[in-house]
């Protein structure tokens, strides 16, 4: 029983604070939601108060120039055993599309991997559940 109760709080599912994987500072808030049996992630922060009202200039198509606040940047995620994939990852930085994959470290602790082709040309990041 006590597995069961530990199991269902573990999650993809919540709000996550957003870590570069270069700098190791904090970025932003990404909320992470189920639709219409998909998993996808938007910006609902954004930390650096300089940056509030920053757009996604590099993005093209129907995110040009859109506020990177309340942006969607994970889109298409389905369940796969204990990883979410499937689907790709916005980078506002660069405007660039990846694949991407989403496993849970711990209850605590998101990694999220995107790459080009195969996942091992790529990047990192660990996002950490803002409670």
């Amino acid at each position: 029983m006590l597995f069961f109760q530990l199991s269902i709080g573990q999650t993809v599912l919540g709000k996550w604070k957003t870590i570069d994987d270069q700098t190791g500072k904090a970025m932003s808030i990404v909320e992470i939601v189920e639709r219409n049996g998909k998993i996808e992630g938007r910006v609902i922060d954004i930390l650096n108060p300089a940056n509030k009202n920053r757009r996604c200039e590099n993005c093209d198509g129907e995110n040009k120039d859109k506020p990177i606040l309340n942006l969607r940047i994970i889109e298409g995620l389905t369940k796969d055993g204990n990883e979410y994939s499937g689907g790709h990852i916005l980078d506002p930085k660069t405007g660039k599309k990846y694949k991407c994959y989403i496993t849970l470290e711990n209850k605590d602790k998101l990694k999220v991997r995107g790459y080009i082709g195969i996942s091992l040309l790529g990047r990192t990041q660990y996002w950490h559940r803002v409670h």
